[in-house]
């Protein structure tokens, strides 16, 4: 996480919501049996727990069970010209947000596995409506239990929550203002004028 306090975001609320929001991350493993990346959607079911499942074939799913596991969620980014501030001696950045989970992960049984697959499909056909949502009351039972042996559920139990928020904090309104008006992603700007707005406002 970035280290400055002006980016530092650490509303619990606000970083579930982000996580919930973004839905898929990177995973990183490391443990006494080794260390590795997945990319991988998750899904908060909790306060301070997220589910996520893992093809027995891959090469992190063998080295979870002690291991330390960070969930790294990004969000929008983008590169900030100097030009766009209006102010003399800048130099450019990167604007971004950002979410760590940090914690242990235990397996899920087969009843939690499934639990865990309808719990997901269901909050990601959700955000397609009005689609009709898909279930696996559209798959033949014997399909679908005979591809449950190829994966493992985990539940990953989050003791450490960090955010980075670098939308221009530490920057005057005015510049600000600027970068807004001329960053040609929209997602990053609105992003940039929320934090802001709010940081005024404080």
């Amino acid at each position: 996480m970035h280290p400055e306090p002006a980016f530092d975001w650490n509303d619990r609320a606000a970083l579930r919501a982000f996580v919930e929001r973004i839905a898929f991350a990177h995973l990183f493993v490391a443990g006494p049996r080794g260390v590795a990346v997945v990319h991988v959607p998750m899904l908060p079911v909790g306060e301070d727990r997220l589910q996520f499942h893992l093809p027995h074939r891959n090469r992190a799913t063998p080295l979870i069970p002690g291991a330390t596991l960070i969930a790294s969620f990004a969000g929008p980014d983008g590169y900030v010209s100097p030009d766009w501030y209006g102010l003399p001696d800048q130099v450019p950045t990167w604007n971004y947000c950002a979410v760590e989970a940090e914690g242990q992960a235990t397996t899920l049984d087969r009843d939690g596995l499934i639990a865990h697959l309808d719990a997901l499909s269901a909050a990601h056909e959700a955000r397609l409506a009005p689609k009709p949502a898909w279930t696996r009351a559209k798959m033949d039972p014997r399909r679908f239990d005979a591809m449950l042996p190829a994966i493992t559920a985990y539940e990953l139990h989050v003791t450490a929550w960090r955010g980075t928020a670098k939308l221009g904090q530490n920057k005057p309104a005015r510049a600000i203002a600027s970068v807004i008006a001329a960053h040609p992603d929209r997602a990053l700007a609105t992003a940039m004028a929320t934090a802001n707005s709010l940081a005024q406002a404080a």
